[in-house]
């Protein structure tokens, strides 16, 4: 970047000359066949998975599969960004290298940090545009394939998701916990379920005062009804209902999708899914993880770059290509696996969402420009 002064009232502009023009041209290109090659490899895989699972239950056209494929690998992609990064400003460092243009850079006395930190620059912004943009069209891609594998899968075994649902609603003065053994996605319906309710009295104390059994409860309307139901009230004999309707203040949709995972869940609707899911009385670590994680984002894509372009530099140096640019590949899977063993501990609670998220990001940066550092400056 160049400061050019001109005049006593002149601010300070920073811009781009050719080499720092050149080389974000060579990194740009070098992160499209990068993002091309893993993209690739990603929907391959993705493709077989899906014709072995669920094109195995029943008989899925090519060109569903590939719908399918098309809504599951954008999430899948966007998590393997950081390895474009790394891979592909290595590469176009490495190239700059093998052509000699580093070495009459650095022989016309242009600093390592000229043409370094606008690469890092251009990462963090390509960065945030992930987060804002590409990330939740992606979540929400997820997402649509997650409901679609459920509908597909629950027509074909004719069954319904094995998985708990539990689920808190209610105004101040009365509180209904739900727990279903199961949920039929395709009829919108929760199976083996329970309502717990209680009471709020004035003087703000909760007591639970009723429990109903039920064989299924659909929500509509703004009301649960509930089919072949058991209620009995505290200190009073049960009560069989053929149908029992119940009132909800949750949204239709609500039932089944606001407790999506937290990759289904776009970067922006995650503050209001968790103040839902704190209002509801459930943990809402995940999500929190998950936003913080987006947040740090950027910087992860800035910090591999730093780190891919510092390894490139040392290579002008040491003259040892291969070994170098395995270095670099190796240290930076270290910390992609250091990311995801901070995730598991933010989600198990052992350490706080905001230092599970952002440590891995801050670390591979304070490493990225530590090397850097000593490269350029010793």
């Amino acid at each position: 970047m160049r400061i050019s002064l001109r005049g006593d009232h002149t601010p300070i502009r920073l811009r781009l000359g050719r080499i720092e023009r050149y080389v974000l041209i060579q990194q740009l290109r070098a992160l499209g066949v990068a993002l091309a090659v893993i993209a690739a490899l990603v929907m391959l895989i993705d493709f077989v998975e899906i014709s072995r699972g669920l094109g195995s239950d029943t008989d899925l056209s090519g060109l569903r599969i590939l719908g399918l494929m098309m809504l599951k690998s954008p999430a899948v992609i966007v998590q393997l960004l950081p390895f474009v990064f790394l891979f592909g400003t290595l590469s176009a460092f490495v190239g700059l290298n093998r052509r000699s243009e580093l070495i009459a850079m650095r022989a016309a006395g242009v600093s390592a940090w000229r043409f370094v930190l606008p690469a890092a620059a251009c990462a963090l912004v390509l960065g945030v545009l992930t987060v804002t943009a590409i990330g939740p069209l992606a979540a929400s891609a997820d997402g649509l394939f997650q409901r679609e594998r459920a509908r597909i899968s629950g027509s074909v075994a004719g069954s319904a998701d094995r998985e708990a649902v539990w689920l808190r609603e209610g105004e101040g003065q009365r509180q209904m916990v739900i727990r279903a053994g199961r949920q039929d996605r395709a009829n919108a319906r929760l199976l083996d379920v329970t309502f717990f309710i209680y009471a709020t009295d004035p003087e703000g104390r909760r007591a639970f005062s009723e429990r109903i059994d039920a064989k299924s409860a659909a929500l509509s309307a703004g009301r649960w009804r509930l089919v072949d139901a058991v209620g009995a009230q505290t200190g009073q004999r049960a009560i069989r209902y053929a149908t029992l309707d119940l009132p909800s203040s949750l949204a239709d949709e609500e039932a089944f999708e606001r407790f999506a995972r937290p990759q289904s869940t776009p970067f922006w609707s995650l503050p209001g899914q968790i103040q839902r899911i704190e209002d509801a009385g459930f943990s809402s670590t995940a999500y929190r993880l998950r936003l913080q994680q987006l947040l740090a984002t950027p910087l992860m894509f800035a910090a591999m770059s730093i780190l891919a372009a510092a390894f490139s530099l040392r290579l002008m140096r040491l003259g040892d290509l291969a070994k170098m640019a395995v270095s670099a590949v190796v240290l930076g899977f270290a910390f992609f696996f250091l990311n995801q063993a901070s995730a598991a501990f933010g989600s198990a609670e052992v350490v706080p969402p905001f230092l599970a998220a952002w440590l891995p990001a801050v670390l591979t940066a304070l490493a990225a420009f530590t090397l850097l550092f000593y490269t350029e400056d010793g």
